[in-house]
């Protein structure tokens, strides 16, 4: 290939300057893939909770200036010498997760914690551009997803990792608090193992949606006295799996008065600083608390396999769509509960 004739020098970037400042600007053009790498054109990218946290300049492990976006839809370019069985023209969701392979977390089958992992747009320069390169391996490919449908393979890979570390059983009672897009995709596997989900939010426009778009067993505004209704729903008991998936402290702190004596609650969110709790009663309860980060190359694997079936439905989740160029201008809006968004896609 002549990449002189096919590549142009610079290519468009979206930059976040620092907290609250967004430059539409050209970078370099990537470089050609090397062995086990990767081109890809980004076609499409979902806007999520770890953009607004860092354009708030309240996101934990960041730094400015950065290239934002690892929720995407890519298309290959080019493919650099390897086995990876992927080639021009294939279209792909993207693991964002760059781990060492030779940590503690890595050698024991945990890459998605690995002690040195670098997540695009958070560690490492994400999405925000027209084309990058990335191991191919990290690269999952689907001859029957749309680009938008792969951009939300990374976010319901929170939520599937989530689930998956509570394991929870059919017919058991599950409260998942907060209901933006990584609560949504809890909601979702926790649906797919059987379970009861109810759902707590202070947004009573997302508990409708939920409602209408997700058939959960019922729904409650966190303002209004939720441990007696939660009671009620659950014949007088608590829940015995609780996901918190707010990222608020003041959240997740209460979050360990909604889980019954022997249960779990997981935290699916998190925040700047530290949360808190009452050591005799989690004692009493004898209650596990468990964090989870990111996902797994076999639970990408298996979201696709899922999507295609037709068991995984993300239709209702794109609220909003806008062009890369107007991305910045756009953004800010997107911040206020107002703007009822659910999940943003960028278009390239």
């Amino acid at each position: 290939m002549d990449r002189a004739v096919h590549f142009p020098l610079v290519m468009r970037t979206i930059l976040l300057e620092q907290p609250g400042q967004f430059r539409l600007t050209d970078t370099p053009a990537p470089e050609a893939p090397r062995s086990g790498e990767a081109l890809v054109r980004v076609r499409r990218i979902g806007v999520c909770g770890t953009d607004f946290h860092a354009f708030r300049g309240k996101q934990p492990f960041f730094t400015y200036p950065r290239i934002l976006g690892h929720e995407l839809g890519v298309e290959i370019v080019e493919v650099g010498a390897n086995d990876s069985g992927l080639k021009a023209g294939d279209k792909c969701a993207v693991e964002p997760y760059l781990n060492c392979g030779t940590c503690i977390a890595c050698r024991r089958g945990r890459p998605n914690c690995c002690e040195r992992i670098k997540v695009l747009g958070v560690h490492a320069d994400g999405g925000m551009r027209e084309m990058f390169t990335f191991p191919a391996a990290k690269l999952h490919k689907s001859d029957k997803l749309s680009l938008e449908q792969l951009a939300l393979v990374e976010t319901l890979g929170i939520g599937a990792h989530a689930v998956a570390r509570a394991k929870p059983e059919k017919d058991e009672f599950v409260l998942v608090v907060g209901a933006g897009p990584i609560g949504l995709s809890v909601i979702q596997f926790a649906q797919i193992e059987g379970a009861k989900v109810i759902v707590l939010d202070v947004d009573d426009n997302r508990l409708e949606f939920c409602r209408r778009q997700f058939d959960v067993h019922e729904t409650l505004n966190a303002a209004a006295d939720p441990i007696a209704k939660i009671k009620s729903l659950t014949g007088g008991d608590l829940p015995t799996c609780v996901f918190d998936a707010t990222g608020n402290a003041a959240s997740m702190a209460a979050s360990f008065g909604y889980v019954a004596n022997s249960g779990r609650l997981v935290f699916v969110g998190l925040f700047q600083g530290d949360v808190t709790f009452n050591d005799p009663d989690f004692h009493r309860r004898e209650m596990t608390l468990l964090a989870t980060r990111n996902s797994t190359a076999a639970e990408f694997k298996r979201i696709i396999a899922l999507m295609e079936s037709g068991r995984v439905q993300t239709g209702p989740w794109i609220t909003h769509r806008v062009a890369f160029e107007q991305m910045t201008e756009q953004f800010p809006s997107w911040l206020d509960p107002q703007s009822k968004v659910i999940k943003a896609m960028i278009s390239l």
